[in-house]
């Protein structure tokens, strides 16, 4: 694919060999590790990378990441049994943010979420896209909620409303004129849903 691509294989090879040896002290079996820290008492903080709707099983597929973001990947990431686990923190913004395509019932097309997303500083890490932006959506958090069990939430970013002189939230969803009470599993349903504020 790359014909004008030249690769010293010799020093590569040796490159490699110097950063495995570096990195050999800290291998080992994190199975057994964890399970002996908790056996002896110790408290092991798990953080969960992405967002739940960016979830494999459980997000808007296709619309997702390519692992487990909920609760679940606790257990198939780390090998932690699941009634080990205590507390879970779910983290959620006093908004709704996404980032690349799919469905998005609260988001705001106007400058109101042009104004979050600039206060809030909504950039994707990895993609450096602008996040798109919208009321935050408490019948996708109650989703959420079924899926990770929250314990607690921690609402952030509450400071990037405040000069906004009206807050919406997403408290029902409407399919083809019926009332739901959960979350679309299927993404051409969530695209069609209407929202109740």
């Amino acid at each position: 694919m790359f014909p004008m691509l030249k690769v010293d294989v010799e020093a590569e090879l040796k490159r490699y060999k110097y950063y495995a040896e570096k990195i050999k002290p800290y291998v080992f079996d994190t199975v057994s590790y964890l399970d002996k820290a908790i056996r002896s008492g110790k408290k092991i903080l798990v953080e969960g990378a992405n967002a739940a709707m960016l979830d494999i099983d459980f997000g808007t597929y296709p619309y997702v990441t390519s692992s487990n973001c909920s609760i679940g990947g606790v257990c198939t990431g780390l090998g932690i049994s699941p009634h080990r686990i205590g507390e879970v923190i779910g983290v959620v913004k006093a908004y709704t943010t996404r980032v690349g395509d799919g469905p998005f019932p609260t988001e705001l097309l106007d400058s109101t979420g042009d104004l979050m997303q600039s206060r809030g500083g909504e950039i994707g890490v990895t993609t450096k896209r602008k996040r798109r932006c919208g009321w935050l959506d408490i019948v996708l958090l109650r989703y959420t909620n079924i899926i990770n069990g929250y314990t607690a939430l921690c609402l952030t970013k509450l400071d990037i409303l405040d000069t906004l002189p009206e807050l919406k939230f997403a408290i029902g969803y409407t399919l083809r004129g019926k009332k739901i009470d959960y979350f679309p599993s299927s993404v051409s349903d969530l695209a069609e849903v209407e929202v109740r504020f």
